[in-house]
């Protein structure tokens, strides 16, 4: 085990070694959401979606990204598939508010000194905290508990990017987020009190997905990744 952690303590050391280059931006899509209220489709934007995204990249392979995240989510059984959503009715709408921090890892290097055009699919994955406002329903309709709460998830995404004028970098990405609540929809009340009014599958946890594009800036001094 010591030499293991000297191993990766070496390797930290060899990339905080070289200058590093940072990226600002935003992200603007939508958003869908996929639990007991609502349709079940992965990708099925329906709300929009804009949020802050900084990155700080530590190599040519993989980046620190911080993310901030604002959607007004929503579902409605109308857009669903199954016939009992549609016959129940139920619709829900709540302001999410998401912050994410995790790591890129690019399937090509992605060197921004090159002063080529370049571009490669990526991959990010991390943790994500979310807060939504809590609700149940009542007689059929959407009921506010007056609060809210913390949903903490795993955020996963795919996306392809590329620096196409300059400094700017335009990326496309679908992000899913698992999270490990059931009260993004209303289906498993915050409340004790509230306790009767639960539905749906209790063994499901609540996922929301974020489709859309990214548009960052690069600034800071050009990393040198070669090995010395």
């Amino acid at each position: 085990m010591r030499y293991l952690n000297i191993l990766i303590l070496s390797i930290l050391t060899l990339q905080l070694s070289h200058s590093q280059i940072n990226e600002i931006g935003f992200f603007a899509g939508g958003s869908n959401f996929i639990g007991d209220v609502g349709a079940t489709d992965y990708i099925a934007p329906n709300s929009p979606t804009l949020g802050l995204i900084y990155k700080w990249n530590a190599s040519a392979r993989h980046s620190w990204r911080a993310s901030i995240i604002y959607s007004d989510l929503q579902a409605n059984d109308n857009e669903s598939d199954d016939i009992k959503r549609i016959q129940r009715d139920y619709s829900f709408e709540s302001n999410l508010l998401e912050i994410s921090l995790g790591m890129e890892f690019t399937f090509l290097d992605f060197n921004l000194h090159t002063g080529e055009k370049i571009g490669t699919p990526y991959l990010f994955a991390g943790l994500s905290a979310a807060k939504h406002d809590n609700h149940y329903f009542l007689n059929g309709s959407q009921t506010p508990e007056n609060n809210s709460s913390w949903a903490y998830g795993i955020p996963m995404a795919l996306g392809y990017k590329t620096n196409f004028l300059g400094n700017f970098i335009l990326g496309i990405e679908v992000g899913a987020r698992y999270t490990f609540s059931d009260q993004l929809d209303g289906s498993a009340p915050d409340t004790d009190a509230l306790q009767q009014f639960q539905f749906g599958n209790i063994n499901n946890n609540d996922w929301y997905v974020f489709s859309g594009i990214t548009l960052t800036y690069t600034f800071g001094e050009n990393p040198c990744y070669c090995v010395e």
